[in-house]
């Protein structure tokens, strides 16, 4: 294979001069790891988004915690309503002549490799495999495919891998577009055995110095066992026309070889599937990327609506004894018991000074609040779905009142913004079928083949005896034919025969006239025909492509690539109602086109090609009329040929008579069939008006059943307002009473406090009385003890008279 110089190879210069690079040293491992650490450096943003997008689409950790906040899964939601409408079912392969000139070889050809196809893709599990790259193209932006031949080993037969690369296994030569990219690779783990079974017979012992680890990430959320894996890197070098393979810790090439599969795209993989890309590059930018910010705002909102529903419950304080006022509201916010309301307060004074005797905590702003934010929420989730492109009619939700024709507008507007991640998964399996055929027509052997595709085709030698045979045969009738004809055409004698001669043995009497053929026709006519018509199985048979032809045809790349048509069959959900809608359409147009090209064909035999291609014209639109193409090739030869034996010699009169009555009575016949043909037109006619009102009549009992069901869900509504209704006013009765109890208790209270007063008060005069007379008392006391000192002063003074005196 010839080497083109790269128009752009990154890290590397193709002309030659003192810097290291592939070009330069292709047989350094160093240098293509710096390539592969140039790609990494290019995709690092996008791998580290890509990560904190699996985080959130689906982490078994995250999402199973009792402790993460309140979410509402829109990103998850939105994934399963547009994964199934990317991809839905897996593809059919499809190979046919690019043009239709009904070539055998072609015709054949396209037949094998169609069924060897079919056969590849089911042997590969191509479902689950493109399972995994739809859901890479939705979530990440990217999903990759590689494609790889394997050999047939241990008694099982060789075929094609079709392998899902996770974004980390994949990279590529950046580049502005897909057509500029250089190289490829793929990763692959192996672990030691079989990395020596791989590599020993060309690095000898270089496999075992490589880095074989457990990748503890990949086990942490069951994506890989204990065993240790080497991570192994193939590289497709369009630029150098080499293959090689490198690992971490293995400073030479573990392989290096030139590409062992001739592909017309040279790298074993399909262009991956793109979403959207950055302007100027091939760095996908996932969508989640674009509605990133109404997805926080939805999940902040989520978020306080469930903390503010926490906090609506009917919380009341009263007064009483055993906590201070901070404990009792503390305790109140975080009871969450719908049993449990009342809650005690011993300090009643410093909660307010209230005057009732039950202080009910507010909920009325936190149920308004609620529901402006269930409104906001809900107005962020029709935006998401503006930016996503996810109409109601893809989510299954939609007005039962709307018109068919706005359900029908609005699925078309959905669908448009996904085409192209649709287009993506089509294109990326005819490329995969392309790849495919090519492994299978250029690796596998013919047995191998022939087995896939259950085709038997007669081998070239067989072809040619029977072909003789076939000429001796038609020698030999040609013979006898010329023979036949000489006899009718001889000039008779007086008798009517030869002259000089009698009657022939057998023959007719002397004089009499050719006898006509058994059919009614002209003799020498239809021996005519008949020479033609076995000249034409001749031809045909010589025509038929032989074992040796078709697999020739097929191990070349350059005409297979010019003469087939590669593609698959559709990827997307069909509809199963528009599918018979559409079915029932064809057979009316068949039913109607077919009665009038027969009449035509029939007045006019040379009307028959124009026939065949106006009818292949008229069913190409329909997924069925390229099955019927070969059918209808066949129909158009055969009233070619009855149209050519019909323009051949003059007819006599008695003949053409027959003829005359032969096509009245066909003619009959065929008013007959178009009576019969209207009649069953009327008869289904009958049938689709009698569908249509009992389609009718089902949909007015559906509106009924929606109107009784709006109307019992307008009295459900009015019952609950008025449950509601009656609910207020039995708590603001609860309330007034409340209110009214409250009054009485600070009344009670009041009173008495004011007998406590009255008593303090008469208990201070008491008090006050009692100290009055007590100091009235000891004042009279020391009054009586001054007198008695006096007294007893004034005796001590007195004089003593003599005992005796007077």
């Amino acid at each position: 294979m010839a080497v083109t110089p790269p128009a752009k190879v990154a890290n590397s210069n193709p002309l030659g001069n003192d810097e290291v690079n592939v070009f330069t040293e292709p047989k350094n491992a160093q240098v293509w790891f710096d390539m592969l650490t140039e790609a990494e450096n290019v995709f690092e943003t996008w791998q580290n988004r890509c990560d904190n997008i699996d985080k959130q689409y689906a982490s078994l950790d995250r999402l199973a915690s009792e402790t993460r906040q309140k979410e509402f899964q829109m990103f998850w939601s939105n994934l399963q309503v547009l994964g199934p409408s990317v991809y839905a079912r897996p593809p059919v392969p499809v190979v046919v002549p690019k043009f239709k000139d009904r070539r055998p070889i072609y015709q054949t050809a396209s037949e094998i490799a169609e069924r060897c196809a079919t056969v590849a893709f089911d042997l590969a599990y191509i479902n689950d495999a493109l399972l995994l790259v739809r859901d890479d193209l939705v979530l990440h932006g990217r999903g990759v495919l590689w494609v790889r031949h394997e050999r047939a080993k241990n008694g099982k037969p060789e075929k094609v891998c079709i392998e899902h690369k996770n974004r980390h296994d994949f990279l590529h030569d950046p580049a502005r577009c897909w057509y500029e990219v250089q190289w490829v690779a793929a990763a692959s783990y192996l672990t030691r055995e079989e990395a020596k079974k791989r590599f020993s017979k060309f690095s000898a012992d270089a496999y075992d110095d490589a880095e074989y680890k457990i990748d503890r990430d990949a086990r942490d959320i069951g994506g890989a066992d204990e065993r240790e894996r080497a991570k192994v890197w193939e590289i497709w070098h369009r630029g150098l026309g080499r293959v090689v393979w490198v690992t971490e810790g293995v400073d030479v090439l573990l392989d290096d070889a030139p590409p062992h599969l001739d592909l017309q795209g040279y790298f074993p993989c399909p262009r991956p599937a793109f979403g959207t890309t950055q302007p100027g590059s091939l760095v996908p930018v996932p969508d989640i990327l674009y509605y990133r910010d109404q997805l926080e705002e939805l999940n902040q909102l989520t978020g306080r609506i469930h903390a503010l529903s926490d906090a609506v419950r009917v919380k009341g304080f009263y007064p009483a004894g055993g906590n201070s006022l901070s404990d009792a509201i503390e305790a109140a916010l975080k009871i969450n018991s719908d049993a449990r309301v009342m809650v005690p307060i011993t300090d009643w004074a410093a909660f307010g000074g209230s005057k009732e005797v039950i202080v009910w905590l507010p909920i009325d702003m936190i149920a308004n609040t609620i529901n402006v934010l269930v409104t906001l929420r809900k107005q962020i989730i029709e935006d998401i779905y503006q930016v996503m492109g996810l109409s109601d009619i893809m989510r299954g939700a939609t007005d039962p009142n709307e018109t068919l024709g706005a359900q029908q507008l609005k699925m078309q507007s959905g669908s448009v913004r996904i085409k192209d991640k649709q287009a993506e998964m089509a294109r990326l399996s005819k490329e995969c079928v392309q790849i495919t055929t090519e492994i299978i027509t250029e690796k596998f052997d013919d047995q191998t083949i022939m087995a896939m595709s259950q085709t038997q085709l007669p081998r070239k030698a067989e072809h040619q005896m029977q072909l003789m045979q076939m000429q001796q045969q038609f020698a030999q009738q040609a013979q006898q034919a010329q023979q036949r004809m000489q006899q009718l055409q001889a000039p008779q004698g007086p008798q009517g025969g030869p002259p000089g001669m009698g009657p022939p043995q057998g023959g007719p009497p002397p004089g009499a006239a050719p006898q006509p053929s058994p059919g009614g026709g002209d003799p020498t006519a239809e021996i005519q025909a008949a020479l033609q018509q076995a000249q034409q199985q001749l031809q045909a048979f010589a025509q038929k492509p032989t074992y040796e032809d078709v697999m020739a045809f097929l191990r070349s790349n350059r005409d297979r690539a010019f003469v087939l048509d590669i593609e698959t069959d559709s990827t997307i959900q069909f509809d199963e109602q528009k599918e018979k809608q559409g079915r029932v359409e064809f057979m009316q147009m068949l039913g109607g086109l077919l009665p009038q090209l027969g009449a035509m064909v029939a007045a006019q035999p040379a009307m028959a090609p124009f026939a065949g291609k106006l009818l292949k014209f008229s069913v190409a639109p329909y997924r069925v009329g390229r099955e019927l193409d070969n059918a209808i090739d066949d129909a158009v030869q055969q009233m070619e040929t009855l149209a050519g034996q019909g323009g051949q010699g003059q007819e006599d009169p008695k003949t053409k008579g027959m003829k005359q009555d032969a096509a009245a009575k066909a003619q009959i016949e065929r008013e007959k069939m178009q009576w019969q043909t209207q009649e069953n037109d009327k008869e289904r006619q009958l049938k689709i008006a009698e569908l249509q009102m009992k389609g009718q009549l089902e949909t007015q009992k559906i509106q009924n059943e929606q109107q009784v069901a709006q109307l019992e869900y307008e009295g459900n509504e009015k019952e609950r307002q008025a449950k509601i209704m009656q609910i207020n006013a039995q708590m603001q009765r609860d309330q007034q009473k409340g209110a009214i109890d409250q009054q009485n208790a600070q009344m009670k209270i009041g009173m008495d406090a004011q007998k406590q007063r009255i008593q303090a008060q008469g208990m201070a005069e008491k008090n006050a009385m009692s100290r009055e007379q007590m100091a009235q008392k000891a004042q009279d006391n020391a009054m009586n003890r001054n007198m008695k000192a006096q007294q007893f002063d004034q005796k001590m003074r007195q004089p003593v008279n003599p005992r005796g005196a007077p």
